[in-house]
């Protein structure tokens, strides 16, 4: 390794609900001298709840994908994240992919703060659900910005940013898969300016985004096949949902969620006719 670890590895929590963010991260810590002590996530369901469909997958991908040598821990309320936190002392918590607001308590017990990996470029696409929102309005790039968390939103000081191509064929593995050697170079950035002691640079402006609307969860055929292709491609970025999960199409009664379309022509794909002209739909699902 480089002469330039630190002298004194800092304890590092790592909190995502992503099993292989969780695991990227794990390993890039290490690189840089630190030792990750724990991975956080949560069952995003209450006790009391029927599991949701892909709940055992979500879960299984937490187990067996995630660090494997990091204890899992669920908190079940934001109150007990806050005591896991302080249980296990770190230096830094890193965060990327969590439902959750941190309570301010949770915020102030690491010395270094929290630090997040938010997939825009900040201040612009605040909220839950940038990638789906980057699609959604057409955009040919996607960013990631390391920031200090405070009580807002991504609202905090950052410390490092940089983007990737976003091209039409992109799902969330191969953004995965760009995102991984973009972090591997921002994070020694982010890492470097807290070492250093500087707290990042403050936001100005920007824009929030929050879940899709309702109106947005059903297929409208009047608009251009090209609308109706990015909204499509959009839920697939959008874990969750305020009202119904979409894209959904009615014809003659019968519901269907859309899942993959294309512009150009598939075979054994079905022909969905908008107002300039064909769309393709791949993939559907009952609704």
């Amino acid at each position: 390794m480089p002469d330039d670890r630190p002298a004194q590895p800092w304890r590092i929590v790592i909190v995502s609900q992503v099993a292989e963010v969780a695991a990227g991260y794990a390993h890039l810590v290490r690189a840089l001298g630190h030792e990750p002590v724990a991975h956080v996530a949560t069952r995003r369901r209450s006790p009391d709840e029927t599991p949701p469909a892909g709940a055992v997958a979500f879960l299984n991908r937490l187990l067996y994908e995630g660090p494997p040598d990091l204890p899992l821990v669920f908190p079940a309320t934001r109150r007990q994240l806050t005591a896991l936190v302080r249980a296990f002392d770190p230096a830094l918590v890193l965060c990327t992919g969590f439902p959750w607001r941190i309570p301010a308590e949770a915020l102030a017990l690491p010395p270094l703060g929290w630090l997040n990996g938010h997939p825009s470029l900040l201040p612009e696409y605040r909220g839950p659900t940038p990638m789906a929102w980057a699609v959604r309005n057409g955009e040919t790039e996607i960013g990631l910005t390391y920031h200090l968390m405070d009580d807002e939103f991504d609202t905090g000081a950052i410390l490092a940013q940089g983007s990737v191509p976003l091209d039409d064929a992109d799902d969330l593995m191969t953004l995965n898969d760009k995102f991984a050697p973009l972090a591997a170079e921002l994070l020694p950035i982010a890492f470097d300016r807290l070492a250093r002691g500087e707290r990042g640079d403050v936001q100005e402006g920007g824009s929030y985004q929050s879940l899709f609307e309702d109106d947005y969860a059903l297929v409208d055929t009047a608009l251009p096949a090209g609308d109706v292709h990015r909204q499509v491609r959009a839920w697939s970025f959008a874990p969750f949902a305020l009202g119904e999960r979409g894209p959904i199409l009615v014809q003659g009664g019968a519901r269907r969620r859309l899942l993959r379309t294309s512009l150009a022509e598939v075979d054994g794909a079905e022909r969905l006719d908008c107002a300039d002209g064909p769309l393709w739909i791949v993939e559907s699902e009952p609704a």
